[in-house]
């Protein structure tokens, strides 16, 4: 640190003006009917998924997490933030535990107990692992190497 000297701060400097994001973000209307809708859609795959995974077992269930797994991760990347992907798995989820809980006769939606069991947890896995993932580079940012 020799003849180094510490700089004073700037004080003409320009206010600068950063918008607020995350929670702190004011309420966008649009951003609400997005994920409304989001939430909605969530809904109707996990009941499209509940009546197709027993249809064709292994099959069906395959085609069932790849329509849950495509929702989330579009949601994630539609949206650009977590709510974008919590929103359908949580109409995901709500859809699920309704038709779980079967009716009055004892017969319920969902085929055998293996199927059940990997189309749920499979479903909330995905949803967690589209929730938590790290933002993806924006388009055009510099990579910070001279040359490029």
């Amino acid at each position: 640190m020799s003849g180094s000297r510490p700089r004073a701060a700037r004080t003409n400097a320009p206010p600068r003006d950063i918008p607020a994001t995350g929670l702190a973000a004011p309420l966008n209307p649009g951003r609400i009917a997005a994920l409304l809708g989001l939430a909605v859609l969530g809904a109707v795959v996990g009941i499209a998924g509940a009546l197709v995974q027993p249809a064709w077992f292994p099959g069906g269930l395959l085609l069932a997490l790849l329509a849950s797994a495509g929702l989330f991760y579009g949601g994630r990347r539609l949206m650009g933030t977590q709510p974008g992907a919590v929103a359908p798995a949580a109409g995901w989820l709500i859809s699920v535990v309704f038709l779980l809980g079967g009716r009055p006769e004892g017969d319920y939606v969902f085929g055998d107990e293996l199927g059940l069991a990997l189309f749920v947890l499979g479903g909330m896995v995905l949803a967690v692992i589209c929730a938590t993932m790290s933002r993806s580079p924006q388009p055009g940012a510099d990579s910070g190497r001279p040359g490029k």
